[in-house]
């Protein structure tokens, strides 16, 4: 069995265990599909903001989370913490034996998801409230400007309610930031630095030229959504708000960040904090959801990094690239492909975006039944995050108001043709959106499952994009494009870096610039220093999809159909890969009679 099945901190409760506990519990109240439908609208009202941009209720309800934003307080995330001890109490009176194979599914990756919230409670200050990747100041901004519906003048006037709270909210994380200092509990000296310039660059121009204002007034321009007077009025009101309220905010957390630059240290791993070690232990089991220590995830790492390094080298020297290492050959290659470094070229790369996502549409039906009907749309991130942001993908919400959005980067060194259709092919089509969005649309899951409402599943949902850029290149897209293919197998090599980065920066004591000298981008390095954990879930992920892929193409020899099996994996929506492989399973059994 492969390491990679391991998974015993994957807390799923089949069998007596379950059935005992369930047996001296009270009979459940309701039926388990009910149960799954009442508890997720509770957590939903707790976490508003969530439930805004998926658009998860209806009429007045809706109404009022959309012109809310959460506290960003500790006791919130104590609440939160509360709230999954309650549903975990109520689901535990249920007799898995008693349920249906799908309820099964149901209730055991709740049953994972709400007792890994839980399971996070001893760590809960071992985050920063302020940074420069997903803090307070990164997570308001993206609420209004990507998630938030401008669809009417309605959905103005909630846009302007929602930004009179940034500020509060944003002083909120100063105090916690604050607080945690007071603990010796801060990021970073790089991580300070870079944090404090994105927030000085933020509120550096006039309001009306800040994203929460140019955003909001582009935004009501392009959909026509008031007239042109109206617009200027609501755009006058934004402005003002900003100057008002949120450059206020900006800068209490600005001198709360430089005052703990003294104190700060240069240590750049969650071990060097107090309970750090178990704390990296927790991230790893959430984000890979595998009980691998980040020994085994480091070999991993070492091990892939060779394979992939030695297949790149290899083509470099068919394509006449012979100098040098496969590291100065990557940069000299991105060199030679780079767009050029101003707004024609920054049109350039878009305009090539947008080519290579409608290619891969056409493409996936050779090897996709199940294809989400939601588009799905690429824009350039606000300049203020170009230089820590990591290209993304946000799902479109359940009502459909909004396509899937890919978000890009363009900072210089993004700014190249190299590897630029994987990073389509990840981000979008056939990679996040294929199984985010559909999952959206799929009415036979519950609701939870079809948004996510307890938290994404990394492993799944980055290890499947991984192996939709695999399936890519398995496929042929990249015929007659070598230095493409090249591209391909360097997103890769990033991946397998990332699991010995990540490693060695929380169990080994690395530096940043060591992680840096391995071949990641410094914006990289600094995004896994304050997401410990989350860069392992990508190649963990895409190793068992393949593992499973291949077990089902053994075991079914000519009935194996790669489409049959991406519907098994897709149908599944996320889930921990101890369930996908129950989910393949399944699907080999049924297909061999």
């Amino acid at each position: 069995m492969s390491i990679l099945v391991r998974l015993a901190l994957v807390v799923i409760l089949a069998g007596g265990a379950v059935s005992n506990a369930a047996a001296q519990q009270p009979a459940p109240p309701q039926p388990i599909g009910q149960f799954f439908d009442a508890f997720t609208d509770e957590w939903m009202r707790f976490h508003t903001d969530f439930a805004a941009s998926a658009r998860y209720f209806t009429g007045e309800e809706q109404e009022r989370v959309e012109r809310m934003l959460m506290p960003q307080t500790r006791e919130v995330a104590v609440q939160r913490i509360a709230l999954a001890k309650k549903g975990l109490a109520a689901l535990r009176r249920y007799d898995r034996a008693k349920l249906s194979p799908q309820e099964r599914v149901s209730a055991d990756l709740m049953e994972w998801q709400l007792d890994m919230v839980v399971r996070g409670e001893p760590f809960l200050d071992l985050t920063f409230p302020l940074e420069q990747f997903g803090g307070a100041n990164i997570n308001l901004v993206n609420t209004l400007t990507v998630q938030h519906v401008l669809r009417s003048e309605k959905d103005a006037q909630n846009y302007l309610a929602r930004l009179a709270l940034v500020g509060p909210r944003v002083q909120e994380a100063a105090r916690e930031a604050r607080a945690a200092g007071a603990k010796g509990i801060r990021p970073p000296k790089f991580i300070l630095e870079a944090t404090i310039a994105q927030m000085k660059q933020f509120i550096g121009g006039q309001p009306a030229e800040n994203p929460l204002a140019a955003t909001f007034n582009d935004r009501l321009r392009a959909g026509k959504v008031v007239s042109d007077a109206r617009r200027a009025e609501l755009a006058q009101e934004a402005q003002r708000i900003i100057a008002a309220t949120v450059y206020p905010a900006w800068q209490e957390g600005i001198k709360v960040l430089e005052e703990q630059l003294p104190a700060a240290s240069d240590n750049a791993g969650i071990s060097n904090l107090p309970n750090g070690d178990k704390a990296y232990a927790w991230h790893l089991a959430r984000f890979t959801t595998t009980d691998l220590t980040a020994a085994q995830i480091h070999e991993i790492g070492l091990r892939e990094v060779a394979r992939i390094e030695s297949e790149m080298d290899a083509i470099f020297k068919k394509i006449g690239r012979t100098e040098g290492t496969v590291k100065q050959r990557i940069a000299q290659l991105e060199k030679d492909l780079a767009y050029p470094l101003n707004a024609e070229g920054r049109a350039r790369i878009m305009a090539d975006i947008d080519t290579f996502l409608a290619d891969a549409l056409k493409r996936s039906a050779l090897v996709f039944d199940r294809m989400p009907k939601g588009a799905v749309i690429a824009q350039p991130y606000p300049e203020f995050r170009w230089s820590s942001a990591a290209a993304s993908y946000t799902a479109p919400p359940l009502d459909g108001s909004r396509p899937g959005i890919f978000q890009m980067p363009l900072r210089d060194d993004e700014m190249t043709r190299f590897g630029l259709k994987t990073l389509v092919y990840h981000e979008t089509v056939p990679g996040h959106h294929f199984q985010i969005a559909l999952m959206n649309e799929d009415t036979s899951l519950p609701k939870f499952r079809q948004i996510r409402a307890f938290g994404g599943i990394s492993a799944i949902t980055e290890g499947w994009a991984l192996y939709a850029e695999r399936v890519a290149a398995e496929e042929g897209w990249y015929k007659d494009d070598p230095e493409g293919y090249l591209g391909y197998l360097d997103a890769a090599l990033f991946r397998a870096r990332r699991l010995v980065v990540d490693t060695g920066l929380h169990a080994k004591g690395w530096t940043r610039q060591q992680a840096i000298d391995y071949g990641i981008e410094p914006s990289e390095v600094e995004r896994y220093v304050v997401m410990p954990g989350q860069a392992t879930s990508y190649m963990i992920g895409q190793l068992r999809i393949y593992e499973l892929r291949e077990k089902a193409r053994k075991a079914l020899g000519p009935k194996f159909s790669l489409r049959a099996f991406h519907n098994a994996v897709l149908g599944a929506g996320a889930l921990p890969l101890s369930l996908m492989e129950t989910e393949v399973d399944a699907y080999i059994a049924a297909n061999k009679s």
